[in-house]
């Protein structure tokens, strides 16, 4: 393995999305997990084959939104049977009483679940980011144009600077480069 450090990645630049979607196949394939694309519009096969995999949101959105749910309940109940009880229209001061508390129980769940969601998408995505190390790619200005890129990052385990370079050079692309951090 050679020294990493010194470059994000290596990248190749295809004509097709065809040809992208076949090279990220065979990406795959050989084993590379660190790895992104760049195209003018979504590519559905492509994005299964770089995607991250699991990325936590989901687990995050669980927990807080149950954590708002029992904060919104338990708030309710010091309130309203502990704190402050008001015997109003006969309704019982105990937690039999918990049909009550639902609305706000489930809108704090839902508060609570939809702050995660957001925060941590951004977060975990690493947002914000206005500068990022494909933009020194030569050509990468046409990726949201008319170009179809494939990055294997240098923190791939199996990233070797020659040999993954000439992997992608064996794909048939337009050009391969290695970008600069």
């Amino acid at each position: 393995m050679q020294n990493r450090s010194d470059i994000y990645g290596v990248m190749a630049e295809f004509q097709t999305p065809a040809a992208l979607i076949e090279a990220t196949h065979k990406a795959k394939a050989a084993g590379y997990s660190k790895m992104d694309a760049y195209t003018p519009f979504p590519i559905e096969e492509v994005i299964e084959e770089v995607a991250p995999g699991n990325t936590g949101v989901p687990i995050l959105v669980l927990i807080a939104g149950l954590s708002g749910a029992a904060a919104g309940f338990i708030l309710q109940y010091i309130g309203n049977i502990i704190d402050y009880p008001l015997n109003i229209g006969g309704r019982p001061l105990d937690i039999s009483n918990w049909p009550a508390m639902i609305p706000i129980t489930f809108e704090l769940g839902i508060l609570f679940a939809a702050f995660t969601a957001a925060i941590s998408m951004v977060v975990l995505n690493g947002l914000p980011m206005p500068y990022h190390p494909a933009f020194n790619a030569p050509r990468f200005d046409r990726a949201s144009q008319d170009a179809f890129f494939l990055c294997i990052e240098a923190t791939d385990p199996l990233f070797d600077r020659s040999q993954t370079s000439q992997f992608l050079r064996s794909l048939g692309p337009l050009q391969v480069s290695e970008v600069a951090h």
